[in-house]
Formats: structure tokens, sequence, C-alpha cells
């Protein structure tokens, strides 16, 4: 709906720079009424949902390595950047530049600093304070792409000015545990989570790719099958669901898709069609989601020269009942694996797997999870299982490690392209990830004969905060002796055993906290920021981790 007094489209949230290769980009936005969006001469109409107008502009003709300073402009009218920014030009950097690959990543940033209570005690916002820190550096230092790694909105755990909205929407008092309900109400999430200034920026000069986790629909959403025939039965769940999916979709999954993805989508084809209101197709395509999750693939791949990311969706698709239990179904891991295997064949020096939840976790947590499941399914039915999974669900044990056959056969296919069996192997392969509210780094090491190194890198949250029980329970996760103890526990129940192990390098940390990968040739570095203030009281970023990833590269030998 137009803004009251406006005779010219208003941009409302962006641009967001999205998809970004050697020689096109796509920029989203979205505007109060509907027009014609430009960025650099190229145009589109936008696409209603809802009452909400959004565009993708898709810019071709981009050189490699180039970096170009953009405008957006309204139905003819510049809009971006605004008259007093004060802030460096918004610019499109295609792959290509000589120098090092940087990637920025992160994971579960709740609202905004500005719309947080002080009470809340939330330390300063990660991905806020980069974002400020980069305005003063030279562009040649500014990461190549941004990462975010799931809960990018909460619609579980709302701002106070967002529930006072919502009491004025639903005509009622909001409690404080209130939740978010419908695709209108995800949209203020997105507004309250985009619009801060800093982060502006750095979304409309930085590319972003994102996935989602479970806040951006419901806490522990798909934990399993017992929890969804809980939640699934509520009145509420088809509004919810369809409200998250076709805002995730609009939001965060529409720039995901590079052109030629773009071109293949019938969900996107069919959105142009009915641009005056695209809600009964995306509404369509939500509630199949929800019921079919093979309906819709979420994960998605990014050609960065010589790094390939592989984005695995790690919630929607699971496989939930207990005998056939899976992070992904057959069909979404044979296509993890063929793009793993792409990548080998086209030469990949560094391969990264983003998955919102880790792969490796601390030892401990990693055996109760496994023990955990293997009681559900060993005593389904049985007052045992029904136990384990209460326990299941109070405790969150819902990662990689909870999905055994899943953790399993991800691990099998990183040790195959480790030992070269698909190819050259990479230098590394990286699996980034969030979801557990610290940071911590940890490398594959058995079994033997990896040519390449195996990393798990973890980094959350960007801005939120770990209660106290949690921070004691990471630690002690990653110590020895609670390590025994849970494996003890492992071998009473008859866990199967695994062949892979891994070793801690760095962590745990708490505190909002951004990661950065730095990647040239066949080097691989690992750096870790968390945010704290200086003595004005001002947010800054302290570097608490450097790590290298990769084998030292030999001097070349000349004579």
């Amino acid at each position: 709906m137009p803004l009251p007094g406006r005779e010219n489209p208003v941009l409302l949230l962006g641009p967001l720079l999205r998809h970004v290769d050697p020689v096109s980009a796509t920029v989203w936005v979205e505007t109060d009424r509907p027009c014609e969006v430009e960025v650099l001469g190229r145009r589109a109409r936008t696409f209603g949902v809802s009452g909400h107008h959004y565009a993708l502009v898709v810019v071709e003709g981009l050189e490699p390595g180039s970096a170009t300073p953009y405008e957006v402009r309204l139905d003819g009218e510049q809009v971006w950047p605004e008259a007093s920014s004060a802030y460096p030009r918004s610019r499109i950097r295609t792959p290509g530049r000589p120098g090092p690959f940087t990637i920025a990543f992160g994971s579960c940033r709740y609202a905004t600093p500005s719309t947080v209570d002080a009470d809340e005690g939330i330390p300063p916002d990660a991905l806020d304070t980069y974002a400020a820190r980069l305005t003063g550096q030279p562009e040649d230092t500014w990461p190549d792409a941004l990462v975010l790694l799931g809960d990018q909105v909460y619609a579980d755990e709302l701002t106070r000015a967002t529930r006072q909205w919502l009491s004025l929407r639903r005509q009622q008092p909001t409690p404080r545990d209130a939740q978010v309900d419908d695709f209108e109400e995800y949209t203020r999430l997105y507004a309250e989570s985009w619009s801060d200034p800093q982060v502006r920026w750095l979304l409309s000069t930085v590319p972003s790719s994102m996935i989602f986790d479970d806040h951006e629909m419901i806490d522990d959403w798909n934990t399993s099958a017992a929890w969804r025939r809980k939640v699934t039965g509520q009145d509420w769940w088809t509004r919810r669901i369809c409200g998250g999916l076709v805002s995730y979709w609009v939001y965060q999954h529409l720039g995901n898709l590079s052109p030629q993805e773009l071109a293949d989508n019938e969900t996107w084809q069919a959105v142009q069609e009915h641009r005056d209101d695209a809600e009964p197709v995306l509404q369509a395509m939500a509630e199949a989601a929800d019921r079919d999750p093979r309906s819709v693939r979420w994960s998605y791949v990014r050609h960065w020269g010589e790094a390939r990311m592989i984005m695995v969706d790690s919630r929607a698709g699971r496989v939930l009942e207990e005998s056939t239990r899976g992070m992904l179904d057959e069909d979404e891991f044979a296509w993890v694996e063929a793009a793993m295997r792409r990548a080998v064949d086209e030469g990949v020096e560094h391969l990264v797997l983003g998955t919102s939840l880790p792969w490796l976790l601390p030892h401990a947590i990693h055996q109760v999870e496994r023990w955990n499941e293997t009681l559900v399914r060993r005593h389904l039915g049985r007052p045992l299982g029904w136990v384990s999974e209460q326990l299941r669900q109070a405790a969150d044990l819902e990662h990689w490690a909870a999905f055994g056959d899943s953790f399993e056969r991800l691990g099998r296919a990183l040790v195959g392209l480790a030992r070269g069996e698909q190819g050259r192997a990479p230098a590394t392969a990286l699996v980034l990830s969030g979801d557990v509210h610290h940071a911590y780094a940890a490398e594959l090491v058995q079994p033997d004969g990896l040519s390449t190194r195996v990393h798990q890198l973890t980094v959350s949250p960007l801005h939120n905060q770990a209660p106290h029980p949690i921070r004691v329970g990471f630690r002690i996760g990653w110590s020895r002796w609670a390590r025994r103890l849970t494996t003890g526990m492992s071998r009473l129940a008859r866990v199967r055993p695994s062949e892979l192990d891994w070793a801690k390098q760095a962590g745990p940390y708490f505190g909002n906290q951004l990661g950065e990968l730095v990647l040239h040739d066949r080097d691989a570095s690992f750096r870790l920021f968390v945010s704290d203030r200086d003595d004005g009281g001002q947010g800054r970023l302290r570097l608490v981790a450097d790590l290298p990833l990769s084998n030292p590269v030999p001097a070349e030998v000349t004579g």
C-alpha cells in the first residue's frame, strides 16, 4: 500500500545484492506500490504478494573481476543511495579479482540493536558492528560474500515493538511469548531486521547467500515425527507454515537463485504471470512444500572460482519416520553428493558445505544425540521410547548426530572426497554452520589417509545470547570426562560405532560473533570476531581466533 502523502514510489527494504557471478548479479527490493525498478539500465516490474510489492532485477553483461557502483530507480526516480547517505556507494563486485576470496558468515540474528530492550542484556550486534567497521576500510578489504546460516528472523521471539504492533493489528493484548501467525506478520520481522542502516548498506554491497533454520518457522521445526504430529494438528499450523515459507521464498530464497535457475524455476515463472497478486501461487507452493518436501528444493550451489559452496537444507526436507529417519531424503542427498562430485571434477580448491546445523558437535553432545535416537527407535511405542522422545524434544536433540544414518553418509562422502576417490582432492572441505549459540572450529582426524583437510566451522549468534546454563552445557560437552561418560552410555545402549573422529581446534567462544573464511589458491584460514564495547560504550569487534585450515603449500623449486 502506498505510504500516505508520498506521490512517488518508496523503497521500503533493500536493495539487497544477492546472487553474483562473474558476469551477472541479482538485486532485490521491496517497494510501497507497484512500479518499475531499474538497476544499471536493467528493469523489472514489481510483483505483489498480499498487498506488498517486490522486485528482483537481473543485471547481466558485467565484467569479471569488476566493481560497478549502482543506483536504484523506481519509475525513473533515484531512491538509492539516499541523498543524505554517509556510506560508501553500493557496488556490484564480480568474482575474478586477484587476491584472496573472503567469506563472512554467521547465523542467528535477533532483530536489531535499536529494537531490543537494554534490559535484555544482549551484546553488540556483530553484523551491525562489522558493517560499520567496513565503511571505514578500503574496498579491497571488504568480504566477497556474506553467508547467513539460519534464523535471519525469529518468528517465536518478538521484540516489544513488534508485540505492540501485533496488539494493534489483532486488537487484543499480546503476551511476551506471542509468535507471528501469517505472512503479514512475517513481513514485519523482515522490516525490523533489515532496516538497520549499517546492515542495509552491507546487504546492498556484499552479495548474500541465505538458508533458513527453525526460528524462521517455529522453534524445533521438524525435530521428529512425534513433534510433527503434535504441531501440525493445531488449527493455526497451516497459516503459520505457509506464512513462514512464503515469506522465506520472497525475502530469502528468491535471491539464492542464479539467472539460469530463475529461468527454469516454475514458481518464479508463475509469479511473473500473476504479478498483481502472486499470493495464491506462493500459498500453493508453501502448502505443497509442507505436505511433500520433495516438491521444492531449497538447497543450492554458489560458484566462486576456486571455491564452491553447496548450501544444504537441513530443516524442511527431513525424513522423520523412525525406521527411515534422515536429515535429507534420498533424492536430496543424491543431489548433494552429485554437486560434490562436480566440484571435484571441475577442480575446485575449496569445497564449502553450508548447513544451518553443525555436522560435528561437541563430542559428548554428539554421543547423547546418537544414544537418544537409538533408544527412541529401538523402543518405539513403549514407555522408554516415549520418555526418550520427550527428552529429544526438550533438549533439542535434533542435529546431524540425531540423524545417525545421515551423519555417517555425509561423512563417507567427505572422506571419499578427501581421499581423492572422486578425482584430485581439494585443499579443504569446510562445513559452515550456526544454530548452537557458540563458536568453535573442529577438524576431522579419523579415518586416516585424508589428503583434504576437513573442518567444521560453527559461528552463532550474530545478535542474541546464550543463557548461562547453555554455556555451561557446551563447555562440558567438549570436556574429556563428559566424552568418556557419554561414550559409555552409547556402548551400553549398543549404539552403532562410527569410524569418524574429530578434534576441537578452537573454542568454545560465547557472545555475538562473526566468522571470516579467507581462501587464496590452496590456502585457507578462519578468523573469528566477537563483539564487545570500548571504553566509550561503542560496539567493536575483537579478533579471538586466527586459524590456518590448509596444509602449507610447498615453496616453488627453481633452478
